[in-house]
C-alpha cells in the first residue's frame, strides 16, 4: 500500500494523534465473498488473488516482516494497479523479535499461533517461536473460502480439521457444488494443502508457492468479475448491431455518439470497437483513471441506446493494453 504521508490531527477526542495518508483502494476479498452467494469465487480471481497476495508476502518476507493478520478484509483491490494489496501492518513484528502478545484473527489463525496465544492467556510462554509461516497459513484459508464460498471459521476449529485437515480440503474440493474444471482445481487444492501443514517447517514459503502449476494456467474472467473490480477501462455490451458494424458511416456515426457520451464522465485516453472477433461489436473506454471510469459504469449500465439496454463492466487494463480481448466470458 503507498503511503503518501503523516500528519497530526491536533482535533482527536483523545488529544493529537498520528495520522497516516494512504492510497484509496477499492472492493475487499471479505466484500467478494459476500457478493459470491456460496458459489465461490471465479478461478481467474483466485489465481490473481492468490499470485498477488504471494507476492506481496514474499516481499514483505525477504525483508524480515511477518504480516501476522492475513484476512479477507484485510485484502483489497487496487483499481489504478488493477491487483489486490495487504492492508492494516499493526501487529506485523519483525521475524525473531515478535512484540506482539496475540496475533491473528481467529479462523486464519495458525496451530503455532493459537498455542501462542492460549499459553500467552494462562502467563505462559510458548517454546515454538511464530514465523512468516503464519502468514501462508492464513492465506491457505482465505483461498479456500474463495473457492468454496463459504466461511470456514468453524470448520478449522474443529477436532476433525486437527485431526485431518487434508480429508476435509479433499471433500472441499469433490463437493459437487463445485463448478470449476477438475485439473485446475487439483492444481489449487495442492497449493492450498501445502500452506495448511500443521507443522510450520513443512508449509510452503510465499517464494516456493509462487512455483505453483496452479500459476501457469491462463484463465479468463467471469462477467462477475469485470463487474465487481474496477479499472480504467469500461467494456459496454449489447450497444451494436451486426448491420451497424458492415455500415462505415453508421459505425463511425455511433463511435461519435459513444465517444461525446463517455467523455461527459471524464478525458477518454482511448476508445476500441472491434469489428471482427475476438470483441466484435463490444465497446472499450479507457479513461485516464478508475474514478471516472467507475462514474461512467454507474450511469452507463441500463441506459438505452439505440433502443437496447446497455451493459457496463470494468476490463483489465492490462490485457486491453496487450490487445487481449476475452471473446467468451463465463
Amino acid at each position: 500500500v503507498t503511503l503518501y504521508g503523516v500528519f497530526t490531527n491536533h482535533y482527536s477526542a483523545n488529544g493529537p494523534s498520528r495520522c497516516l495518508l494512504l492510497e484509496l483502494l477499492d472492493i475487499s476479498v471479505s466484500e467478494l465473498l459476500l457478493h459470491s452467494s456460496n458459489q465461490g469465487c471465479s478461478m481467474w480471481m483466485i489465481q490473481h488473488c492468490a499470485r498477488d497476495v504471494l507476492e506481496a508476502l514474499a516481499f514483505l518476507h525477504h525483508k524480515g516482516y511477518v504480516h501476522a493478520d492475513l484476512k479477507p478484509r484485510n485484502i483489497l483491490w487496487s483499481a489504478e494497479e488493477e491487483c489486490f494489496k495487504l492492508i492494516d501492518f499493526g501487529l506485523s513484528f519483525k521475524e525473531g523479535n515478535q512484540d506482539v502478545k496475540y496475533i491473528q484473527t481467529d479462523g486464519y489463525r495458525a496451530p503455532e499461533a493459537e498455542l501462542q496465544n492460549c499459553l500467552a492467556q494462562a502467563g505462559l510462554q510458548s517454546e515454538t517461536e511464530c514465523t512468516s509461516a503464519v502468514d501462508l497459513w492464513s492465506l491457505g484459508i482465505v483461498l479456500l473460502e474463495m473457492f468454496s464460498g463459504m466461511k470456514l471459521k468453524h470448520t478449522v476449529q474443529s477436532q476433525e480439521w486437527k485431526t485431518n485437515s487434508s480429508a476435509i480440503i479433499d471433500r472441499i474440493f469433490a463437493s459437487e457444488g463445485v463448478v470449476n474444471s477438475a485439473i485446475p482445481a487439483y492444481h489449487l487444492r495442492d497449493l492450498i494443502k501445502s500452506m495448511l501443514h500443521c507443522d510450520q517447517g513443512k508449509r510452503a514459503s510465499a517464494e516456493k508457492a509462487l512455483c505453483s502449476p496452479f500459476f501457469s494456467i491462463p484463465f479468463a474472467p467471469h462477467i462477475e468479475d469485470l463487474v465487481m473490480l474496477p479499472t480504467p477501462v469500461l467494456r459496454l455490451l449489447n450497444v451494436l448491431s451486426d448491420a451497424s458494424l458492415q455500415c462505415e458511416e453508421e459505425y463511425e456515426d455511433i463511435l461519435e455518439d459513444i465517444r461525446e457520451e463517455c467523455q461527459k464522465y471524464g478525458p477518454v485516453v482511448s476508445l476500441l470497437i472491434p469489428k471482427e472477433n475476438p470483441g466484435k461489436g463490444q465497446v472499450f473506454v479507457e479513461y485516464a483513471n478508475a474514478g471516472d471510469s467507475k462514474a461512467a459504469q454507474k450511469m452507463l449500465t441500463g441506459k438505452i441506446f439505440d433502443g437496447k439496454f446497455v451493459v457496463a463492466t470494468f476490463y483489465p487494463l492490462s490485457a486491453y493494453k496487450r490487445g487481449y480481448l476475452y471473446q467468451n466470458l463465463l
